[in-house]
């Protein structure tokens, strides 16, 4: 088995989805795990992007079919978490009226990252370090504050915290280890960046959140792509099982092998 063969398998991926199947099979998903949990809801945080889009919409449809089902309300509670301004932010507000959320709330990062950073440099300085926490240690600061803020509302509103890490992410290892991929549950894990797409369009998703440039908005300039030195249209190919350039294989293989401590539990002895 090649190592294309065996990270699809690992990862679940299908070379091609029926998008409503997948849909009802991932709110079914949604709604059998809230039920064996006891809680009363879904919290999803909505950056203004894809991931976070397509998630909504599967949060919101399996809480309004729970919701009908039993009589009883369950939330999604949609959750804005810009660091100071964020350029972008309206995406994340069209995304909750397109799937007309009653609940939201915008909790704002920045005072809370900002110490944290003080504190790591106080903390340099008291190691006779001279030297300032890096773009990318910030980076994971404000992915690491946005899960805190996340799990303190939902204990107390006894939600699950809802995740948007998936295939195409995983491939790559792009994601905070104990940020973004620290979550109760994770309805696009086996799913690649066309396929969320794809999913994304039939949920309704709105044009202008589809056809964005994927980020994750740690710092100005940032994109994905950029970032990682492929394209996600290599990575859905990839993990599709289809043949792409040998470097652009070469680069996701790279990125997959360098981030495995990333998908594997903690280890112990």
């Amino acid at each position: 088995m090649s190592l294309q063969q065996e990270i699809i398998a690992k990862l679940g991926v299908k070379p091609t989805i029926d998008v409503d199947e997948e849909i009802k099979r991932r709110v079914d998903f949604l709604k059998d795990y809230i039920k064996q949990s006891g809680t009363s809801g879904l919290l999803i945080a909505i950056s203004g992007g894809l991931d976070s889009a397509v998630a909504t919409g599967l949060c919101k449809r399996a809480t309004d079919e729970l919701s009908q089902e039993t009589g009883k309300e369950y939330m999604t509670l949609g959750v804005f978490q810009p660091y100071e301004e964020q350029e972008d932010i309206e995406h994340s507000y069209a995304v909750a009226d397109a799937f007309d959320l009653k609940y939201k709330v915008e909790t704002n990062i920045a005072e809370a990252v900002d110490e944290i950073v003080l504190e790591t440099e106080y903390a340099f300085k008291a190691m006779d370090m001279s030297r300032h926490l890096s773009r990318g240690g910030k980076g994971n600061v404000k992915a690491r504050t946005r899960m805190v803020v996340q799990y303190a509302l939902a204990f107390d509103l006894n939600l699950l915290v809802v995740g948007t890490d998936h295939a195409s992410e995983a491939l790559t290892g792009f994601f905070t280890k104990w940020g973004d991929g620290a979550v109760d549950i994770t309805p696009l894990s086996s799913l690649n960046k066309r396929q969320i797409s794809q999913i994304g369009k039939r949920l309704g998703v709105p044009e202008s959140v589809l056809n964005k440039a994927p980020t994750a908005g740690l710092w100005e300039g940032q994109t994905d792509e950029g970032e990682l030195g492929v394209s996600y249209d290599d990575n859905s190919d990839y993990l599709e099982g289809k043949e792409i350039d040998p470097k652009a294989r070469e680069t996701l293989e790279k990125h997959y092998r360098r981030t495995q401590h990333k998908r594997v539990p903690i280890p112990g002895i």
